[in-house]
């Protein structure tokens, strides 16, 4: 990211973790969510599923912003959509400030007030039929708030997010830019004052200028409100930039997650290496000419046995294949690698006892 574009952050926004290191806001236990794939009346043998997300786990601590990076297919938007819960999993569960959404104490109403997602496309996110005004208005009202508290507000929101309300309230989305529209998700996501907000690639579809005036609005909002954000995107710039942590995914799975600044200077999985490899530089003395990961990643519907990474991995043994990887813990930069992994066999694993 271009320093000249997007300003360096505050200390009390960008990189502060207000709820400590130990408080979990929300904890994603064993996700798993498989799509059937339809099968003609005379095809013979078992059902086949895209296993699009298979056994992920993870925590967001409060008020940090957990960065979530990996290539398009490997369950970043899905895992978005069970965490906010518009699409439902098959096993595990999501605890939310030491409740079990969707049980009696935490029912899915309640956990979607304070739950709210900005997507990556701005217009189809909008209501072509409804106002900006009216757009932001409508959740607070279905929850209950009076209709004219609930345009007080949604005008309050729309002068937060930089458009005022006198020139922009009585639009509709086609009468405005993208960076616009997206200014407008934003308030609509915190119309209903939430605490988590997931964010899907919320910029990449903006030119540079405007998104990075997004990014620092989106870090003004959170040191003002008191947010918590998911923040995915194949940025990797934009990911360090705005994040505390990290998580990488690859096929479904968590392969790697830590402390943004360690995982990108430190990287442990081969994955997370090559994926860094990839970012784009001004710097001459990073060009090369070395292709950072060959090959496409493995059907999802049969993934390889062993390690889902093997297929591609520079460092690959026959114990790979063999047997899975855990996703062991090292003073919370954990990995999912037999080479980290004492007693796998892996001719690099340090030696000792399995975990």
């Amino acid at each position: 990211m271009d320093s000249s574009v997007i300003s360096p952050p505050r200390a009390s926004s960008a990189h502060t973790d207000i709820g400590g290191p130990q408080q979990s806001l929300l904890s994603v236990r064993g996700l798993i969510k498989h799509f059937p794939l339809s099968r003609s009346m005379f095809a013979r043998g078992p059902a086949t599923a895209v296993r699009a997300v298979d056994g992920v786990d993870f925590e967001i601590r409060k008020g940090e912003t957990l960065g979530v990076v990996g290539e398009s297919g490997c369950g970043k938007s899905t895992t978005a959509r069970l965490v906010m819960q518009l699409t439902l999993q098959d096993k595990g569960e999501l605890v939310f400030d030491g409740q079990t959404v969707g049980s009696r104490s935490l029912p899915l109403r309640d956990f979607r007030r304070q739950t709210q997602m900005v997507f990556q496309d701005s217009y189809s996110s909008l209501n072509p039929r409804m106002t900006i005004e009216d757009s932001i208005a409508f959740a607070p009202s279905v929850h209950g708030m009076p209709h004219k508290q609930a345009i007080a507000t949604a005008r309050s929101l729309l002068d937060r997010v930089g458009l005022a309300p006198a020139r922009f309230a009585g639009r509709y989305p086609h009468e405005l830019s993208g960076g616009q529209r997206q200014r407008v998700n934003i308030a609509r996501a915190l119309a209903l004052s939430p605490r988590l907000v997931i964010l899907d690639e919320a910029v990449s579809a903006l030119d540079k200028s405007v998104e990075a005036q997004v990014l620092n609005l989106l870090l003004d909002l959170k040191e003002e409100f008191g947010l918590t954000y998911m923040f995915i995107s194949h940025d990797l710039h934009v990911v360090r930039y705005v994040s505390q942590r990290v998580l990488v995914m690859y096929l479904g799975e968590v392969v790697e997650i830590g402390d943004v600044n360690e995982v990108f200077d430190n990287p442990r999985h081969p994955y997370t290496q090559a994926l860094l490899r990839s970012m784009p530089s001004m710097d001459p003395n990073r060009r090369t000419e070395e292709v950072p990961l060959s090959g496409d990643p493995p059907n999802p519907i049969n993934p390889p046995s062993g390690c889902r990474f093997h297929t591609r991995c520079p460092h690959v043994q026959p114990v790979c294949s063999q047997q899975k990887p855990l996703l062991s813990d090292e003073t919370g930069h954990a990995v999912r690698c037999l080479m980290y992994q004492p007693g796998s066999g892996h001719s690099a694993a340090p030696m000792g006892v399995a975990a």
